[in-house]
């Protein structure tokens, strides 16, 4: 018979595992009634395991039922309640397993910091540096030879196995993601928003709460049409995204440089974009609205012709991102930690002044260098001129939107600053240039629909539309749910919910509980109630419909606003805009039809098309409604009427030298416009070294041939006999200057450099007999005369009277 075995005897035969008396505690499946190990296990006890399991189980009975069940019923849920929670007794119960506390050099050796989620850390955590470092392979393995393929012989096939070659070839092949269908093309730079005085009465959003708080934010600017290998200055819409990194998570204000756009219901929005994209039987035109999809469309859709003054306008070829101004385009809703709300559209005026481009000058450039705004943006901030916007308000409450001509829920109007005065509340500095534009510029996920408690969406059927599709796209283009999750769209403040797994999924949560309402985890992530995101308990009334409400009908009364706010100049250009573009459709009856719609904004703007269209002016397109509201001519919607606060900072200035040039007039040039923040570059007729007639020899820093004037805000051409003889007679400085006289921009000549203005033949005088005040032309005694006059032109906008008004 088999020998009975004492109890200590049973004791040290179990103590080999280790775990004396606790076999149900190691067990997944089952347990004791009382949640209790069957055997008390003395010294040898996995007393952290204990721990978990004690611990669960008080948490779980701590939660007897949902105690926040009954607030989701009737009129109480207008007030969320907080989620129930039960105070764990020991951190060890939110563990995932009791063996985190075994640490190594890949899961960290300290404890997690409960609460916390890492990934909500400074883009810090990310960044890489190859320094003194040897090559590796993605999985760290030293790589010795990175010129040649494993072969079989030094003549022989490459070998499969050459793991190295493998991984190269295959993440290469894989390195690019679905660009944006729209927005394509862009550029971006880190920062902040600083508020200048708390707006606790009209929101409780996390950038307005406090005098002077500083809230992170990253900015991207874009054309919407092009693609991302198209050119930056072609005339197009201009995206203004800015991502605000919160206290309270993520907001992203996603707009335009123009205030209205094409379309009023969302519904229209892929019809919009399939008409303006290149026309898919050839794939042409690319990053370009001249063509016939686009205007056909347009032409069918008159509540598209308020947008389509702003396009044909200078707004649609900005000088640069840091000169345009930004719109959030919809209304929104302000609300208060009272629940109050008022409306609010949302403005960003640069500091750098609201400047465009000419088009030929866009033409130009775009030939020259296709990355200038890209290139303006980058440069500006490295050489410390952080560009600046200021934020404003237009606040009214809806008795005020009821009384309005038009309804504020129309994307194709615009709240008049007469009507709703601008209130400044912060300013934007954009400090800091990305360190990867992959990484961070093209990653980063814009979404209307990510907005933070004080700011609320209202009816307006583009943005409810919006909401959904931007977040849509970015699944698309990103890979997955887990977007969110790379670094540049990472809110900082940390994220705590149920969602797991997908596609690139990062976060290693904790624990065994994803699901809420929950005992296991006491409660947690619980439902944060009052202190949580609430949506304005807006009233909702009227039958299910597919229709627009009647103030939506009025299609001309605000395009003939704008009209009727330009400029002679600024309506030259819209004409010859209108001119350009549909003088490239072929289809007589499309442009007759976009004809027609103008005649209901200004008979002489249609006429004026018409005659350069060849035909007679059409019969007016059918207006929807009998009465049209009225509106004097709004100062604010012309660019004359936004120069700017920063002077002549950053501003790039050409000085043409040949050899001879006066040196002493370079070097005291060159100084002043540096010590007031301008760019001055040395332009001339090949690199080297130039001879001067006084002062030391300088090295010239770029040719005429490598940079036209276009790229130039202004030009100075210093004194000295010998270099206006070589410069007078080239060609290439002749239509350098032609065309700075063309573009409407300042120039300066001193002493015998007047000569080569007057072998360009460029009038002493305006069309008009005026004086041309951004023609600072003088002896060389008159030098800082000159300087003034030519710095006073350089700081304001251009001087259109240049331009026939014929």
């Amino acid at each position: 018979m088999p020998t009975k075995k004492s109890p200590a005897a049973k004791s040290t035969s179990s103590s080999k595992s280790g775990k004396p008396g606790s076999g149900s505690l190691l067990s997944t499946m089952a347990g004791p009634a009382d949640g209790q190990p069957a055997f008390a296990a003395g010294e040898h006890s996995p007393t952290a395991l204990l721990r978990k399991i004690a611990g669960a189980n008080a948490v779980s009975a701590g939660m007897r039922d949902n105690p926040a069940k009954p607030g989701e019923i009737g009129i109480q849920g207008r007030t969320a309640p907080t989620g129930a929670t039960v105070q764990s007794p020991d951190p060890v119960v939110h563990a995932s397993t009791v063996s985190e506390a075994h640490g190594s050099a890949k899961t960290g050796e300290e404890q997690p910091v409960l609460g916390a989620n890492a990934l909500a850390a400074s883009l810090d955590r990310v960044r890489a540096d190859d320094s003194d470092q040897a090559l590796t392979s993605n999985q760290g393995v030293p790589v010795s030879d990175n010129q040649n393929s494993l072969k079989a012989g030094l003549r022989g096939p490459t070998a499969m196995e050459d793991f190295l070659l493998r991984e190269k070839i295959t993440h290469f092949d894989h390195e690019r993601i679905p660009e944006r269908v729209v927005h394509a093309r862009g550029s971006a730079a880190h920062g902040y928003f600083e508020c200048y005085k708390a707006l606790t009465e009209l929101t409780c959003a996390a950038p307005f709460a406090e005098d002077g708080k500083r809230t992170p934010v990253f900015a991207r600017f874009s054309t919407v049409a092009g693609g991302a290998g198209s050119a930056d200055t072609v005339r197009d819409v201009r995206g203004f995204a800015v991502k605000f990194y919160t206290d309270e998570g993520n907001w992203d204000l996603v707009g335009n440089n123009i205030p209205v756009f094409f379309i009023q219901d969302a519904m229209k929005f892929p019809d919009l974009v399939h008409a303006l994209k290149p026309e898919p039987h050839f794939g042409m035109p690319q990053a370009s609205s001249a063509h016939d999809t686009f205007w056909d469309f347009v032409s069918l859709m008159p509540e598209s012709t308020h947008m389509l003054l702003w396009q044909m306008s200078d707004r649609a070829i900005p000088r640069s991102y840091r000169m345009m101004q930004g719109f959030g385009v919809h209304t929104f809703r302000l609300v208060n930690a009272d629940g109050a709300s008022v409306f609010c559209k949302f403005h960003w005026t640069p500091k750098a002044g609201t400047h465009s481009l000419i088009w030929d000058e866009a033409v130009k450039i775009g030939g020259a260098d296709p990355d200038y705004h890209r290139r303006d943006l980058w440069e500006a901030i490295e050489a410390g001129a952080a560009p600046e916007w200021e934020l404003s308000l237009q606040v009214f409450s809806e008795d005020e939107a009821d009384g309005m001509p038009f309804d504020i829920l129309d994307p194709t109007k615009i709240v008049p600053e007469e009507l709703v005065p601008l209130i400044p509340v912060g300013r934007m500095v954009l400090n800091r240039n990305p360190d990867n534009f992959f990484a961070e510029t093209e990653q980063v996920a814009f979404c209307t629909a990510h907005i933070v408690p004080g700011i609320d969406f209202t009816n307006d059927p583009l943005l409810q539309g919006r909401i959904h599709s931007y977040l849509d796209t970015q699944i698309s283009r990103l890979g997955g749910a887990n977007f969110h999750e790379l670094p540049i769209n990472s809110p900082l403040r940390a994220v705590h919910n149920n969602q797991r797994d997908g596609m690139h999924r990062q976060t290693l949560n904790r624990g065994r509980v994803a699901y809420e309402p929950n005992s296991l985890g006491g409660g947690c992530p619980f439902q944060a109630g009052a202190a949580g995101f609430k949506s304005f308990p807006q009233p909702v009334d009227g039958d299910k419909i597919r229709a627009k409400p009647e103030k939506f009908a009025d299609h001309y009364s605000q395009a003939r606003l704008f009209w009727q706010s330009q400029t002679l100049a600024e309506q030259l250009h819209i004409v010859n805009a209108f001119r350009f573009e549909l003088t490239r459709v072929q289809t007589p009856s499309v442009r007759q039809r976009v004809v027609s719609l103008l005649v209901n904004v200004d008979p002489m703007l249609a006429q004026q098309v018409a005659d350069g269209l060849g035909f007679d002016v059409p019969e007016a397109a059918p207006v929807l409604v009998d009465v049209q509201p009225e509106y004097s001519a709004s100062p604010a919607l012309s660019l004359t009427a936004c120069p700017g606060e920063t002077g002549i900072a950053t501003r790039r200035v050409a000085l043409l030298v040949a050899d001879g040039v006066d040196g002493a007039m370079v070097t005291q040039v060159y100084e002043h416009l540096l010590q007031q923040g301008a760019v001055p570059r040395l332009v001339g007729q090949k690199l080297g070294a130039i001879t001067c007639s006084a002062g030391k020899p300088f090295q010239v820093e770029i040719t005429l041939s490598a940079t036209p004037s276009a790229l130039y805000d202004a030009v100075v051409i210093p004194d000295g006999e010998q270099a206006t003889t070589l410069l007078a007679a080239d060609p290439l400085v002749a239509e350098f200057v032609r065309d700075q006289y063309r573009h409407c921009k300042p120039l300066l000549a001193a002493g015998s450099a007047t000569e080569v203005i007057d072998k360009a033949e460029l009038p002493d005088v305006l069309p008009n007999g005026d004086e041309d005040f951004s023609l600072a032309v003088g002896e060389a005694g008159q030098l800082p005369e000159l300087l003034q006059q030519f710095a006073e032109a350089l700081a304001g906008q251009r001087e259109l009277g240049r331009e026939a008004l014929a």
